[in-house]
């Protein structure tokens, strides 16, 4: 028969756990995001959660491992944001196009930590951009699909539709990335109209 979990503090040795993980997952985003590249190491995101580095791998294997987490987060977030927009808009393709791409947009603006981390840090090693990777062409495959919901049968078919999709997201990233680097002088909004104009034009036939 298992034994049941000590309490302390009114938490479990479980719930405690999940406790510090969380607390180095928001620590990592705000040393990554603040900090960045070789400066946001693991004792520095240590010192930011307020945690030994026995804590640290009681939850991760390494930098990369909480980096990978971390932007996975970011991604989850946006993809809930977007369809969230996508669903709740009640207007034509475009409109609703605009919605879920402002929804995208937003989370990596508003918070510029979850911007530099999602779009810059996330190139920084190879796992880490391999994850990257990944993320980007799940996006695309998702692009495609609501492509589809959003013009029917006027939309492109494979494997236009994933080519498309791709230049679209990854055009975008490359977009988020120079206005955080201050590499070009537009707004947010200015982002999202000028790639609302982008996908309504290559989405479909």
């Amino acid at each position: 028969m298992d034994r049941p979990s000590r309490q302390y503090r009114g938490k479990s040795a479980e719930q405690r756990t999940a406790d510090r993980r969380e607390q180095l997952l928001k620590a990592g985003l705000t040393v990554f995001g603040r900090e960045g590249g070789d400066r946001a190491t693991m004792t520095a995101i240590c010192q930011e959660a307020g945690l030994t580095e026995r804590y640290f791998y009681e939850s991760f294997s390494g930098r990369d491992e909480l980096l990978v987490c971390v932007v996975e987060r970011i991604a989850d977030e946006i993809r809930e944001r977007a369809l969230a927009a996508l669903a709740e808009s009640e207007r034509g393709p475009e409109e609703r196009a605009r919605a879920a791409i402002a929804a995208f947009v937003a989370v990596l603006t508003d918070d510029p930590r979850k911007g530099r981390v999602a779009v810059v840090e996330s190139t920084g090693s190879e796992p880490v951009r391999v994850r990257r990777r990944e993320l980007l062409r799940q996006f695309a495959g998702l692009v495609a699909v609501e492509s589809r919901e959003l013009w029917g049968d006027r939309a492109l078919q494979p494997p236009h539709d994933q080519i498309a999709a791709l230049l679209f997201v990854g055009g975008l990233a490359e977009l988020t990335t120079a206005w955080l680097g201050g590499e070009i002088d537009v707004t947010p909004d200015q982002i999202v109209e000028a790639a609302t104009r982008q996908y309504a034009f290559t989405a479909h036939r």
